[in-house]
């Protein structure tokens, strides 16, 4: 394998967990809820996926646990927000802080634990195939799974009746009632389908990136999935191309350590989140394109009898 190859492996293994997350959110966010509890409901999916893999054998079904925990977090942060009404933002802020405590509960006895790590979806001897063969080849079924989700979204979102009626009631939920579509109900299964792909998003963090446990995982990225939603324009082409930058970017802190650079080691791990900072002040400059991209209701309580 070339040092070459070798980068857009880690690169591609670093932008997957964040490319999922995201999409999950946007497709929430494109609902009119804002569920800052991305990275509550990613380090729970992490957890899960990892204890049911050491408890089963395999990590299929490990990735199915990782996906269930990352809806029952977000079950939880529905029936808050959407049946009592609760504040979003603080909320989801209150999910972070639950799935980090929890987690670490959860997973305290699988600490040090040796991971089974998810193996390549195709056939081995494709991954011979000059230049694409390792890179697009030999990866796992979650990274084609991230994919395809940026294509299966977009077509949904923009191509069908049901992406339509989503939009609408992202943008305008009064109006979406009057038209006699329920509001609660879209907004739960936008919400459940937010936490399925940040439980699927912890799950590779357990099972492909590092295979093992440790409490923290995540490490910021849910807030950096936030960040690419906004970084995006609520776009989903758009997040791929976010997805993979960022990834770069947190990746490209090891290989400058690996090459020598003089670099400060804590810069290096700052500089993803030093990115995501400056990408969210540039783009609060074009007040405009915000505007017009951000769903209407993002963020607004509704009560049908209101």
């Amino acid at each position: 394998m070339t040092v070459f190859e070798s980068i857009l492996i880690t690169i591609i293994t670093a932008s997957t967990p964040l490319l999922l997350a995201s999409i999950g959110e946007l497709v929430t966010e494109r609902a009119g809820v804002l569920n800052l509890g991305v990275e509550g409901m990613m380090v729970m999916g992490a957890v899960v996926a990892f204890a049911v893999t050491q408890m089963s054998g395999s990590p299929y079904i490990g990735v199915l646990g990782g996906i269930g925990a990352g809806m029952l977090m977000s079950l939880l942060f529905g029936f808050l927000t959407l049946t009592l009404v609760a504040n979003q933002v603080a909320t989801g802020l209150a999910l972070t802080i639950l799935g980090l405590g929890l987690s670490g509960m959860v997973g305290e006895p699988f600490v040090g634990v040796q991971g089974i790590k998810l193996p390549a979806l195709l056939p081995t001897w494709l991954s011979d195939i000059p230049y694409v063969g390792r890179v697009i080849l030999g990866q796992d079924l979650i990274f084609y799974t991230s994919i395809a989700l940026v294509f299966g979204v977009s077509w949904f979102l923009f191509r069908t009746r049901s992406g339509l009626v989503l939009r609408s009631v992202g943008d305008n939920h009064a109006s979406a009632h009057a038209l006699g579509l329920n509001v609660i109900g879209i907004r739960y299964l936008a919400v459940m389908f937010g936490g399925a792909c940040a439980g699927l998003a912890g799950a590779h963090l357990s099972l492909v990136y590092t295979p093992q446990w440790v409490e923290n995982m995540t490490a910021g990225r849910g807030w950096i999935a936030l960040a690419l939603v906004v970084f995006a324009s609520w776009r989903p082409w758009r997040l791929l191309i976010g997805g993979y930058l960022f990834g770069a970017v947190s990746i490209g802190q090891l290989h400058a350590q690996a090459f020598g650079i003089a670099v400060p080691a804590q810069f290096l791990s700052a500089l993803p989140y030093v990115a995501t900072v400056l990408v969210l002040i540039v783009i609060s400059q074009n007040r405009r394109l915000t505007l017009i991209n951000t769903p209407a209701s993002l963020g607004k309580s509704f009560v049908p009898d209101r």
